[in-house]
């Protein structure tokens, strides 16, 4: 298996919307309903990277294997120093090291850049493959929100957790 990460291109859309169509059909990672097509995906895309954001993929044998990417926590200014992180990992590559090698990218690719948090917002705490992995990378658990999404007929619950980056809040960042 030969695992290789890049920077995503518009290339990588249609992978990276099966990818996604999976999480908004099936389960609870992700709180859409409808399914976006290639064209939203791509927009997406372009929106994130466009603002300066990372947005990775996972190659494994040449096959985009999973997808990572960094965009603004909240809108407000005093925000702008904190990131949240989204990772989607095919099932077909699931437990081989994809999750892991696009969250280190990331985190670095973060760091690299002058963020200070990096949030992670998952849905449910019943999937501790996330939350496990976030640990795994030093994230801590600051809380859990009852009932703030519903989805497939049922209240979801939502993780939040936590890590810094670089200096975290122990400094101010270089661009204040």
């Amino acid at each position: 298996m030969s695992l290789q990460l890049r920077p995503a291109t518009p290339a990588d859309i249609p992978a990276i919307t099966a990818i996604y169509a999976v999480e908004v059909r099936e389960l609870v990672n992700t709180y859409e309903y409808e399914v976006p097509g290639e064209a939203e995906m791509a927009q997406r895309m372009q929106d994130i990277t466009t603002r300066g954001f990372p947005y990775l993929v996972a190659t494994v044998d040449g096959e985009v294997a999973g997808y990572a990417y960094a965009n603004s926590y909240r809108a407000r200014i005093a925000y702008q120093w904190t990131v949240e992180n989204s990772v989607y990992v095919d099932g077909r590559f699931q437990g081989k090291g994809v999750g892991r090698a696009l969250m280190q990218a990331l985190i670095d690719e973060c760091t690299a850049r002058g963020y200070r948090q990096m949030i992670a917002v998952i849905g449910e705490p019943t999937n501790t493959a996330s939350i496990k992995l976030h640990e795994r990378f030093g994230f801590e658990l600051i809380g859990i929100f009852r009932g703030l999404g519903r989805k497939h007929g049922r209240w979801l619950d939502t993780v939040q957790m936590q890590r810094a980056l670089g200096d975290g809040a122990d400094s101010a960042p270089s661009n204040e």
